[in-house]
């Protein structure tokens, strides 16, 4: 049974700093491919960064890019957000997602994904 658990997320002002993690068990970690998704409340869950298991060639949302930044740590079986220079539109429920396909790219499709975290709220004040 693989588990993804989210951590990191709290109430920040505009301009701050957050570092999401989400830990993997239950599954070899460096064969995973992961996401980081987000929903708003009313809005659709969508893709804001994602990293192959090779860490090669990360993917950002338009949106995020050179703000937030994606890695992973196989030793320690987790994968982080770096998120900086937030604005009030992050604020959302973030979830982490691993997809067990080996694809040679970050995946993009939420239909891809195999296993969810339960997520971890991040809000922005203004």
């Amino acid at each position: 049974q693989v588990q993804l658990v989210e951590s990191g997320g709290g109430l920040v002002q505009a301009g701050g700093s957050l570092r999401l993690s989400c830990s993997v068990s239950g599954r070899t970690f460096s064969s995973l491919n992961m996401g980081w998704f987000r929903q708003a409340p009313g809005k659709e869950r969508e893709l804001v960064s994602a990293i192959s298991w090779t860490g090669a060639h990360p993917y950002y949302l338009d949106s995020v890019k050179g703000r937030f930044t994606i890695s992973r740590d196989n030793a320690k079986n987790t994968v982080y957000l770096q998120m900086n220079s937030l604005k009030p539109e992050d604020t959302a429920a973030y979830y982490c997602a691993a997809d067990q396909s080996m694809a040679p790219g970050a995946v993009r499709q939420p239909s891809r994904y195999d296993y969810w975290g339960q997520g971890t709220q991040v809000t922005v004040s203004s």
